[in-house]
């Protein structure tokens, strides 16, 4: 199952994404999925849940975006979407293409991030310039 192999690749892309903008708690990140991708959504969502499970990623929600697939059609010249991926045909004239356009892709789109007022307190009191008294 290599969805458990992806799904850690996302945890620590999350993870460190997170920790370089010194933001709050992770609450959701959302994938960009294409249907040649040949990941299971279900596998992976289950693989998520298992590694982020004790991590700061713990309980984020994993939302995907299907892309589907679509290739280039010379005869038509224009971009048209597959219905399946059991013939690389265009659907409106029949015309075989392995120009393949989208539906390859396993992105990252998002990340959701829960604001942390302590973090955002730290960082305004980091950045604050001390003020010098008031001459008596």
């Amino acid at each position: 199952m290599h969805e458990l192999s992806i799904a850690n690749s996302i945890a620590e892309i999350v993870g460190e994404q997170a920790r370089l903008l010194r933001g709050g708690r992770i609450t959701g990140v959302t994938l960009r999925i294409g249907r040649l991708s040949c990941v299971h959504e279900d596998a992976l969502r289950y693989s998520f849940d298992l590694v982020t499970e004790g991590t700061p990623l713990a309980g984020a929600s994993l939302a995907v975006i299907e892309v589907p697939i679509r290739i280039w059609c010379p005869a038509c010249e224009a971009e048209v979407e597959l219905p399946g991926i059991q013939r690389f045909a265009c659907p409106a004239c029949g015309h075989l293409s392995g120009d393949i356009l989208a539906g390859r892709e396993l992105d990252i789109e998002s990340i959701q991030i829960a604001a942390d007022p302590t973090a955002a307190e730290q960082t305004a009191a980091d950045t604050h310039e001390p003020t010098q008294p008031e001459p008596l």
